[in-house]
């Protein structure tokens, strides 16, 4: 199982977190993954100055934008799930 937590603070919600939050979601459920991700916002993880912030299991990502998730989700979340 792996953990993708998107930062839902002040800072990063005025930036768009929900949108990147609903991204990760959709592209779960369009790869059929979904049974095998959590994914859940999360308040301040301290990088408030650098973007959104996004935790997939121990790797933060900073500066996130909606246009990046499903590069991350790619790169970082499919190869973990095998």
């Amino acid at each position: 199982m792996t953990t993708i937590s998107v930062c839902i603070g002040s800072a990063c919600h005025k930036r768009g977190s929900y949108a990147i939050l609903n991204r990760f979601k959709a592209l779960a459920a369009e790869k059929g993954v979904s049974d095998k991700v959590t994914i859940a916002p999360t308040f301040c993880l301290g990088e408030c100055k650098n973007g959104v912030s996004v935790k997939v299991d121990d790797k933060l990502f900073l500066g996130m934008t909606e246009e990046a998730v499903e590069n991350v989700f790619d790169q970082y979340v499919l190869p973990k799930l095998g």
